[in-house]
């Protein structure tokens, strides 16, 4: 079974970093893109950034020049570098992926449990 898994979360003051991870796991082929998702408080999940397999970025305006994403296919996971955070910035980050489980199947998407980002003021 599938699975995707974050982790790094925490509190942080205004102005900190934090690193998140997100490693997929399970019996798969194919991981293509791969993304970072978050929801505050009383909000609508919204993109953080997205990367492709082949290292092709895309990020929320919000995030540019603080957060890049990165990730390493053979190890299948995903990471977030948060920099310059804010207090905006406090929600469940989600780690999410399109995955082909086999050959025959399309991919399609996997999201993980979430991890929570709470930046004080």
């Amino acid at each position: 079974q599938v699975q995707l898994v974050e982790s790094g979360g925490g509190e942080v003051q205004a102005g900190g970093s934090l690193r998140l991870s997100c490693e997929a796991s399970g019996s798969m082929i194919g991981i293509n893109t791969m993304g970072w998702f978050r929801q505050p408080p009383g909000g609508k999940r919204e993109m953080v950034a997205t990367i492709s397999t082949a290292g092709a970025t895309r990020y929320a305006d919000s995030v540019k020049d603080r957060f890049t994403v990165s990730r390493d296919n053979a190890r299948n996971t995903m990471w977030l570098q948060m920099n310059s955070l804010q207090p905006e910035d406090t929600a469940v980050y989600y780690c999410s992926a399109y995955i082909t489980i086999t050959y025959s199947d399309d991919a399609v998407p996997y999201w993980g449990k979430g991890t929570q980002v709470t930046v004080s003021s």
